[in-house]
């Protein structure tokens, strides 16, 4: 689609010569007339940006909120999951490949208010943006919050948080919670091995708690690349200089895409799960088979939620409180909302 002719396309300038410049996240891709960008979902058509798979799923199923992974917002509920092609990143663990290093997986067109009256429909109380990487379709996300709003669902967001403030103001304006991947404390080990910015990321995380956005905050913690203590440590400051109360899953990996490095194994999981709980209160691990995670009461210590795989039992809250104590609980958000 071309700009000119309507296109919704935002986040870019035009270049002498008929070059675009993107704006929407730290790469700044230069693109030609005829080309892509790296996200490979922007593409410059005669001097103009095209949005060639604005509105195209790749994906729409029900799942659980704690798939996202959110924990602390509306527990127990299913969301309405959207996901879409492309990505700006090149991770080479990739769980998702087949959608965000590729655009000839099978898709079909939604549209914001259809999106939202599906997510209705199969009684979901939230639409979440999800399973490849969102924010390179940003303009595409803002009207779907949009009019999930006008609808009365809330808005969930799972996202690797390289994004430019601009696109990111846009979309968080509209968001009530979000997960963010942050990968790694190492500027190096985001740039070279994953094409990413730290510094964007810590940007995205903040911008989001000062907007008053639910944040939690995922790390996939992979054997020798981002194993170490001290860059565990490193993350879980940042986030407690933000709030310690921010949810933060650390979260096993195993062999995937182009990465063959023996899984995580769930002792050294726990161990770094210690660390973080220096700094902050609500830790989790995850993709270990099997393993509880609790939710405890601050004040009393009575458990609040309890999960075992997507099994949730919140009968520890009533009302938004600690059905115990009385304690205001971190959770967020009710079962239902309409």
């Amino acid at each position: 689609m071309d700009a000119r002719a309507g296109s919704p396309a935002r986040y870019y300038e035009r270049l002498p010569g008929g070059d675009l410049r993107c704006r929407l996240c730290h790469r700044r891709c230069v693109i030609r007339d005829g080309g892509s960008g790296a996200c490979r979902v922007r593409r410059n058509a005669g001097g103009a940006m095209a949005l060639p798979f604005y509105g195209m799923a790749s994906a729409v199923s029900a799942d659980p909120i704690e798939k996202k992974p959110l924990y602390h917002f509306m527990p127990g509920s299913e969301t309405y999951s959207v996901g879409y092609l492309g990505c700006n990143l090149r991770c080479p663990f990739c769980q998702n490949h087949g959608i965000s290093q590729r655009v000839d997986a099978a898709t079909r067109r939604v549209d914001p208010a259809g999106l939202a009256a599906e997510a209705r429909a199969a009684g979901c109380p939230s639409l979440a943006h999800t399973y490849s990487e969102p924010l390179v379709h940003a303009e595409f996300v803002a009207a779907c919050m949009r009019a999930a709003r006008a609808a009365g669902l809330a808005n969930a967001l799972v996202t690797n948080g390289c994004c430019g403030d601009e696109a990111a103001a846009d979309v968080l304006s509209q968001c009530d919670a979000v997960n963010v991947d942050l990968k790694s404390w190492d500027e190096g080990f985001y740039r070279d091995e994953l094409g990413g910015d730290l510094e964007s990321v810590k940007r995205f995380v903040t911008a989001a708690v000062e907007r008053g956005v639910h944040v939690e905050v995922t790390t996939l913690v992979i054997p020798g690349k981002n194993d170490d203590p001290a860059g565990i440590a490193a993350i879980a400051s940042f986030l407690a200089s933000l709030s310690p109360d921010i949810p933060y899953h650390l979260s096993a990996y195993r062999p995937m895409y182009r990465y063959t490095i023996p899984a995580t194994k769930a002792s050294s999981l726990r161990s770094l799960a210690d660390v973080a709980r220096r700094s902050l209160r609500y830790v989790y691990t995850g993709n270990v088979p099997g393993e509880r995670s609790v939710t405890l009461c601050r004040a009393c210590g009575a458990v609040l939620v309890s999960r075992i795989g997507y099994a949730v039992d919140a009968s520890g809250l009533k009302d938004g409180r600690c059905a115990s104590c009385g304690e205001i609980s971190p959770i967020r958000g009710e079962r239902n909302i309409f």
